[in-house]
């Protein structure tokens, strides 16, 4: 008998602002499987594998240019290895 190899999860936290919602709403948009949990402040959001964030995604959720280094300032903390960060998108995952 072969059992499925377990998946680890990855995630990030986000203040919960103003300013982050539409970028919350673009991660759950580009990643369907996300699991969300609000907390006073804070957003957790974990996925199994990989967690993408797409520049384009989060543009057309805030109406406006968004640039990649932005993330920066509705982070919190994070899960995982950011194994890609580029203009235009953030990848999020466990490097074996």
């Amino acid at each position: 008998m072969t059992s499925k190899p377990n998946v680890r999860q990855v995630g990030v936290d986000l203040q919960d602002s103003e300013d982050s919602r539409a970028l919350v709403e673009a991660i759950e948009e580009d990643n369907p499987d996300v699991n969300l949990i609000r907390m006073p402040g804070l957003v957790k959001m974990q996925i199994p594998g990989q967690l993408v964030i797409r520049r384009e995604t989060v543009e057309q959720r805030m109406g406006r240019e968004w640039e990649t280094h932005e993330f920066q300032m509705n982070i919190v903390s994070y899960s995982g290895n950011i194994s890609e960060w580029d203009d235009d998108q953030i990848v999020i995952k466990w490097e074996h």
